[in-house]
């Protein structure tokens, strides 16, 4: 129900739809290999997964630039809504399982870690 006084949102025509649903991807580059890992992640490994492990794997996966992400651990279970023990073990399963590599260790005085992410497990890419 619309609250009184307000607009409802525009709609759109159905071709105008088909346009929009229809307009191929333009992605090149880094654009285009940042959906690649995406869409590997989600086909072939996210269905393994636990939810937090998602969770953590999705906000290094947006935080990632350059191929690696500098995210704290603290600041990870804030945007996901896990607990910050939590987000430390599905790092460890991740790192385990071949889909996240530690780049550098940080810590107290040490800075960020930072970690470079996989849209596969390492067994399984032949590596």
């Amino acid at each position: 129900m619309i609250p009184m006084g307000c607009e409802p949102p525009p709609m759109y025509s159905a071709e105008e739809i088909e346009r929009k649903a229809v307009k191929p991807s333009k992605a090149k580059g880094k654009t285009k290999d940042r959906f690649a890992l995406l869409n590997t992640f989600v086909d072939f490994t996210m269905g393994e997964l636990s939810r937090a492990e998602i969770v953590v794997w999705m906000i290094l996966y947006r935080d990632s630039r350059d191929g690696t992400a500098a995210t704290a651990q603290g600041d990870i279970a804030r945007r996901g809504k896990i607990d910050r023990r939590t987000v430390g073990r599905s790092l460890r399963r991740l790192a385990e399982r071949g889909l996240l590599k530690i780049v550098h260790q940080g810590g107290f005085r040490r800075g960020v870690s930072r970690y470079r992410v996989r849209g596969l497990p390492a067994d399984s890419r032949g590596t």
